[in-house]
């Protein structure tokens, strides 16, 4: 019998179920999975705490994608570990420091926990925040030629499963990055290779960079974050490669010509 079949259905609350993890980690997980999100079957919304009981009600595990709001996420957890969840596995990101208000409210929540600190995933680039602008045939960011281990995000939902069904991953953070590290003129090139069509890259100002998130909807906080991030790579901070995805799942991570050939861009 495989681990996922021994699994209760519906026994796996996945939060952020329509985002680029959750919805790989509900479709791995299959009838285990309970997808919860504002749009789902299972409504779950970080900003009504009368949506977070109901769906977390009979589940024994949860893959925790956190909210903007650190102060919310202790209050869930508490919640979560009174309605019976036993495991928790969070989605966190490269670099948080180890009193990062998120990780310690799993660490803190007499569950057993598993934290994944994934670095940018191959996915924004067809996805999320730089697909509208390699649509357009341009992609300014203030990264310089500085390089970056992207990963997939396929990686990164096998990573989540293995913790939130197998045993051995409780008290773990495991760092989980991509085997290459690519600069975005590299990356820019790969796609236009792919797709025939020309994206040019601009190394944008920082001071540039930050009111243009701005203007597309990012709050303050959150634009300032990925201007911090997209700046770190300019300095050579985050060219290194991690071993998490070969320590969880025995292989190497997923290249960025696999990333491709399963993307929109193929």
């Amino acid at each position: 019998m495989s681990t996922l079949s021994a699994i209760n259905p519906d026994s796996v609350l996945v939060l952020g179920a329509t985002g680029k993890t959750g919805r790989r980690v509900t479709a791995l997980l299959g009838p285990a999975a309970r997808p919860a999100s504002r749009s789902a079957s299972t409504k779950f919304d970080w900003s009504d705490q009368d949506t977070w009981e109901p769906a977390v009600a009979g589940t024994t595990a949860v893959y925790v994608v956190p909210p903007e709001n650190p102060l919310l996420l202790p209050d869930f957890v508490s919640i979560a570990v009174k309605s019976g969840v036993t495991r928790l596995v969070l989605l966190s990101m490269r670099g948080a420091p180890d009193d990062d208000p998120f990780e310690a409210a799993v660490k803190d929540s007499g569950a057993e926990w598993t934290i994944l600190r994934p670095t940018w995933f191959m996915q924004n680039f067809d996805e999320d925040i730089f697909a509208p602008s390699i649509e357009h045939g341009e992609l300014a960011v203030p990264a310089g030629q500085g390089v970056h281990p992207f990963i997939d995000a396929v990686d990164i939902a096998e990573v989540a499963v293995a913790a939130l069904t197998r045993s051995g991953h409780h008290g773990q953070t495991y760092d989980l990055s991509g085997g290459e590290a690519l600069s975005f003129p590299d990356v820019l090139a790969r796609i236009s290779a792919v797709t025939g069509k020309p994206v040019r890259y601009v190394d944008l100002p920082e001071a540039e960079f930050t009111p243009v998130l701005r203007e597309h909807g990012y709050s303050d906080e959150i634009a300032e974050l990925i201007t911090m991030l997209i700046v770190l790579i300019r300095e050579g901070k985050e060219a290194h490669i991690a071993d998490g995805v070969r320590r969880v799942l025995g292989r190497e991570p997923r290249t960025f010509a696999d990333y491709l050939g399963s993307s929109k861009f193929a």
